[in-house]
């Protein structure tokens, strides 16, 4: 049976909806606030809680946020562009319709590309358009209460072609988008508040074929581990079906975290069920070539520019600088950092290179970043205490193992490297002499393990060179003591 399943390619589409940060409402004047923290309720007004006789007025900040994303994404942006209604039923929506946009979007035939382990692949974007968010359900003891501060909210909704064939595909798709966002200052990315959510179109079909067989929507996923898990569950459910001579539903599903499984919510809606027609309180968006020209001129640098700059200028591996310009403020916190390094005076020059740097965020700063459950804005290791600890220990002032020491107190206190060298006691030991003096010690106590090296077990240097730095409380300088170990055991061979 396993093999069976295994004969099905997956076929996957993402619909992402990502809520733009404006300062107000999409067709009103009302403040955007965190929903998660605001009081029920308090940031309504008669247009976006659908009173009657009220008039939309477009957010013109909201078109700009859209247009940036459209250009990020490739896009060709709509010279006039419409909104119209969607018309449905739901609790959440107090005019039973939403102002979105359909035959006519602000944006389409994009792409973007995303890495895979063969290498890049492009995924097409099929439109972005512009709607406002819903309001909120809250289902407590039985009954459901709603917060319509959410309501109005603008959204942004990004179509991708079904151009992705495998769970590691769709998330790289979803992190890059989401990163996109972030760089443009469009989103937060903060996930776990439904800034941004997806909802995942997937079928499977004979591998080596063409045909798309039918699909279903998995809706309402606010988080990549819900995406990956619900993808991965429909891919094995419907291959499952298919293989066991099942047919498969078109239909809407939910994801239910707690049983690891996707849930029938309704049959799957087509275009003409929401009955779209042009809004008639809004008259067609019309966009000039030169205001296109003017965002296009002000979008910032994008990851792919920004990776690719990282590795020409600074010589990283393609790897680690993907890794820096993953997160907007990771990339720039690297940059402060190599600035401040290369920016020292000539007389007296850094021994910090940009590898080094990228090394201690990438490896102990994330470590610790990733224990404490914070990003990295919000941490205390400033780029230039960050840099002047790299600095103590590439000039031999502490070791490595020390500077791991010395930079998990920075980050719980906030102190400098040199104070907590100085109050601790840190600094590394690379006086010759008294090394020299351990190396000989070591050797005259363990005659057993020197036997033993003498007779060719390599490894027993090892152990020395421990016993070594343990009796320098692990402050000695490694590269001076491994030095005098080599020597005095050379000594030993002749």
């Amino acid at each position: 049976m396993a093999e069976e399943v295994n004969a099905y390619e997956p076929v996957i589409g993402l619909e992402v909806h990502a809520e733009l940060q404006t300062k107000s409402k999409m067709f009103c004047g009302c403040a955007v606030v965190d929903s998660v923290t605001a009081e029920p309720n308090t940031f309504v007004c008669p247009v976006c809680v659908g009173f009657p006789g009220v008039l939309p007025v477009v957010n013109e900040k909201a078109v700009e946020f859209a247009m940036k994303v459209g250009l990020a994404l490739n896009c060709q942006i709509a010279e006039v562009n419409v909104f119209a209604r969607k018309n449905y039923f739901y609790p959440d929506l107090p005019k039973c319709y939403q102002i979105s946009q359909y035959e006519l979007p602000l944006a389409v035939n994009g792409w973007m590309t995303i890495e895979t382990p063969d290498g890049e692949r492009r995924i097409d974007v099929r439109r972005v358009h512009l709607e406002e968010d819903t309001g909120k359900l809250f289902h407590v003891d039985g009954h459901s209460l709603v917060d319509f501060n959410r309501s109005g909210v603008p959204l942004l909704e990004i179509v991708s072609e079904p151009d992705m064939h495998s769970v590691e595909e769709v998330k790289a798709y979803a992190a890059k988008l989401r990163a996109i966002l972030k760089y443009l200052g469009v989103n937060s990315g903060d996930m776990e508040k439904g800034v941004i959510r997806f909802e995942a179109n997937v079928s499977v079909r004979p591998a080596g074929t063409t045909e798309l067989r039918t699909r279903t929507e998995v809706k309402n996923l606010n988080s990549f581990r819900a995406l990956v898990r619900s993808v991965e569950y429909e891919i094995e459910r419907q291959s499952r079906t298919y293989a066991e001579g099942g047919t498969v539903d078109q239909e809407t599903l939910g994801w239910d975290e707690a049983r690891g499984a996707t849930l029938s919510q309704r049959s799957k809606e087509q275009a003409h069920d929401y009955r779209y027609f042009p809004e008639p309180d809004l008259p067609p968006l019309e966009i000039s070539r030169e205001w296109v020209e003017q965002i296009r001129a002000g979008l910032p640098e994008l990851p792919d520019a920004k990776r690719a700059r990282f590795v020409r200028d600074f010589g990283l591996s393609r790897y680690d600088a993907s890794v820096l310009v993953a997160e907007r403020n990771v990339a720039g916190y690297f940059e402060q950092s190599v600035e401040l390094a290369m920016g020292a005076p000539r007389h007296h020059p850094s021994p910090v290179v940009p590898k080094t740097i990228s090394n201690w965020i990438t490896g102990e700063l994330f470590g610790l970043m990733n224990q404490a459950g914070i990003e990295i804005e919000a941490m205390k290791v400033t780029p230039e205490r960050l840099v002047e600890l790299i600095g103590m220990v590439a000039r031999g002032e502490i070791n490595w193992n020390t500077g791991k020491i010395v930079l998990a107190e920075m980050f719980s206190s906030g102190e400098s490297a040199p104070t907590i060298v100085q109050a601790q006691g840190l600094a590394q030991v690379s006086d010759e002499a008294a090394i020299a003096e351990t190396v000989k010690r070591a050797i005259a106590d363990n005659p057993g393990q020197v036997e033993q090296y003498l007779a060719g077990k390599e490894t027993v240097a090892k152990w020395l060179m421990g016993q070594v730095m343990r009796a320098h409380g692990g402050k000695a300088n490694p590269q001076v003591v491994q030095s005098l170990l080599d020597e005095a055991l050379a000594g030993l061979k002749k």
